[in-house]
């Protein structure tokens, strides 16, 4: 019997299961029990059907035999070349009235900035073997992070809802002439499709985002060519002073809350690569992977919302009720252009959005066994569905009633991220001297040994501070944010990241003399 088995049977052990047999190749246990609650049953089934079994539990050296530094790169390049990358582009031209290259500098800056996170706690993953929320009890400090990973819970259902409805929205458009998909279906449709690959686990996830890049890239490139051909495009005037800042500023928060949003879920997916991983090779491999899907996507959103600007029929797609982005793509490939060709390339772009939404599926699991010690007890399989349940709950009458209100819901929620990274890199640089080896994997689930959080819940509190006076939304705008321009200029993120660092440096010695941890 090989280690990993061991391993696994005791993991197993722990959830209720009273026997086990282990095959004789070097497959997962299968678990054989009278006495076997229904929960360890879903974890019997998932075994047999090899999906990942695994939870919030360390990864063993054992267990770490993935060692692709390609798996890392294309995790996130599939993730990040789809539909809802492509809609952050139009938002330049069309919200914030900045032309093509004043969204150009916005995408490419904010970009690299929130990618880096994103690569740096990859490394955590293969290092430590420990899930991005389990780790955010060392840097952030136990209670601190159950706090952060109940914000993750909600901020991976909705964008999961959010993302579902732009793309059912684009699968309603196709065959105008004839019988449509409905909305709900559309969503139901993205939902199982989502849960079939999430419900696998690690390995399949990771098969998935390494080839599902290539139709949606396929997609684009029409895109590209419809553009070209219809002359539509225009850089727009450059018009210097506040009201630009203000307008690259706010388009630069969003992009930033994009790119970063990743950083909640990294360790998660290197957490099987070896210790003995080049770490400078999966840095780099997770920025490639992160930042040229985001950039190109992006950027040719914001060349497809230039060209609205000149074109009637695009901007007429995009204006009317249940179309917005998906009607805007919708005109670029159906009428006038490629027909029924493009009809069947909106299908594949909608489709995009089941590699958007399986790493919020996926970690949305861990998030929730990271919550609360009994939520652990329930297998990671569970939680998957469960998630992908309750995303699809909200993603049909959202469709309907509230997608404006969701979508605003989730550009403010995305602000914490900016808080998470600067308490965590504080006390990874600071605190822990940047050295792994501060870091005892063994006190995971120790409530003796692990940070309290007493400085990190007060950091996260003062960060929302500053979010507030930096934010400018429809719905609020910040003493700070209004200062910027006629309409605003967005720094909440930058705002709450420095509030928070400013007051983890000053009370985390405090708590680390008083508390001795």
């Amino acid at each position: 019997m090989s280690s990993k088995q061991e391993y696994e049977i005791q993991d197993l052990e722990k959830r209720g299961a009273s026997r086990f047999e282990v095959s004789d190749d070097d497959s997962q246990p299968i678990v054989e029990s009278s006495e076997a609650t229904k929960l360890s049953f879903v974890d019997r089934v998932a075994a047999k059907m090899r999906a990942e079994t695994k939870g919030i539990e360390p990864i063993t050296d054992a267990e770490k035999d993935d060692d692709s530094i390609l798996n890392a790169a294309s995790m996130w390049f599939s993730a990040n070349m789809v539909i809802a990358a492509f809609s952050l582009g139009t938002l330049g031209p069309l919200i914030f009235g900045i032309n093509f290259w004043g969204t150009l500098l916005a995408i490419v800056l904010f970009s690299f900035l929130g990618v880096l996170p994103v690569a740096f706690y990859s490394v955590f993953g293969l290092e430590l073997g420990l899930r991005q929320m389990v780790l955010s009890r060392f840097l952030l400090g136990n209670v601190t992070a159950r706090v952060f990973a109940l914000i993750n819970i909600v901020a991976c259902v909705g964008w999961g809802a959010v993302n579902t409805i732009a793309s059912a929205q684009l699968l309603h458009m196709v065959n105008p002439s004839g019988a449509q998909c409905p909305p709900w279906a559309g969503c139901l449709i993205i939902v199982v499709s989502t849960i079939l690959v999430t419900f696998f686990g690690y390995r399949v996830i990771h098969a998935y985002e390494k080839y599902s890049w290539i139709p949606n890239f396929a997609v684009f490139l029409v895109i590209i060519a419809r553009l070209a051909i219809d002359g539509s495009f225009t850089a727009g005037p450059w018009y210097p002073g506040k009201d630009t800042a203000g307008g690259i500023l706010s388009m630069g928060g969003v992009v930033f809350g994009f790119a970063a949003g990743w950083t909640t879920y990294a360790a998660d997916y290197t957490v099987y690569m070896p210790r003995n991983t080049n770490r400078i090779k999966v840095f780099a491999a997770v920025m490639a992977g992160l930042m040229f899907p985001l950039c190109f996507a992006i950027i040719l959103g914001a060349a497809a919302g230039c060209a609205a600007l000149n074109n009637a029929t695009y901007m007429q797609y995009y204006d009317q009720e249940g179309g917005s982005v998906g009607g805007l793509v919708f005109a670029i490939l159906v009428p006038n252009s490629v027909g029924g060709f493009g009809q069947f390339c909106c299908v594949l772009l909608a489709m995009s959005t089941v590699a958007n939404n399986i790493p919020n599926m996926y970690s949305i699991a861990l998030g929730t066994q990271a919550l609360w010690e009994p939520l652990a007890k329930i297998p990671r399989v569970f939680w998957t569905i469960a998630g992908n349940l309750v995303t699809l709950a909200i993603a049909i009458p959202a469709y309907y009633k509230f997608s404006s209100f969701m979508s605003n819901f989730m550009d403010a929620i995305a602000y914490y991220l900016a808080i998470y990274i600067g308490i965590s890199l504080t006390e990874h640089f600071v605190f822990r001297k940047n050295k792994f080896s501060n870091y005892h994997v063994e006190d995971w689930d120790n409530w003796s040994a692990l940070p309290i959080g007493i400085a990190g819940c007060t950091a996260l509190f003062v960060g929302c501070f500053g979010v507030a006076l930096g934010m400018a939304q429809t719905y609020w705008t910040g003493e700070i944010g209004r200062l910027i321009g006629f309409y605003g200029g967005d720094i909440g993120f930058e705002l709450g990241f420095a509030f928070s660092v400013i007051t983890y440096l000053v009370l985390r010695p405090v708590e680390l003399k008083y508390m001795g941890r």
